[in-house]
């Protein structure tokens, strides 16, 4: 693991991310890398995206995304939990698209909330977006951290 900036880490996610681009803030970012340092994974935590979460207890998973690096998310979640937990966070959480088995995350100890989350957009007049690539629904997955 490597500590990597906000610009490199999205400079990454834009170049291997499926469905994501990047994102704007973030508390840490973290890298898994070989023993060359060349990167082969990232990992964004912020503040929760969902206001009602924003209780200066919790972080997010914002992004994560790897080359297919074997074990890559699995790793970067874990090291997310632990660096969040050090950071004094109590709960670190992400979201994945329904049609994503969360494989990673529950090998990493993480639990998936019950139900659905989302599935809209978030454009409104007073404040216009572009529609996102991802507005299906989503799973919550979390990890309490004491």
């Amino acid at each position: 693991m490597i500590s990597i900036t906000l610009r490199e880490a999205n400079a990454f996610i834009e170049k291997h991310h499926r469905h994501n681009g990047r994102v704007q803030g973030c508390k840490f970012c973290v890298a898994v890398a070989d023993d060359l340092d060349a990167v082969h994974g990232v990992a964004i935590v912020g503040r929760p995206v969902a206001r009602r979460l924003d209780d200066g207890k919790t972080a997010e998973v914002t992004r994560l995304c790897t080359d297919g690096i074997a074990n890559g998310c699995s790793f970067l979640y874990s090291r997310c939990a632990r660096i969040a937990k050090l950071m004094g966070y109590q709960k670190i959480i992400t979201y994945t698209l329904a049609t994503e088995n969360g494989a990673s995350l529950r090998a990493s100890g993480w639990q998936c909330a019950p139900g659905l989350r989302g599935g809209g957009n978030w454009n409104v007049p007073g404040r216009p977006r572009a529609d996102s690539r991802n507005t299906g629904p989503k799973r919550l997955y979390y990890k309490e951290l004491r």
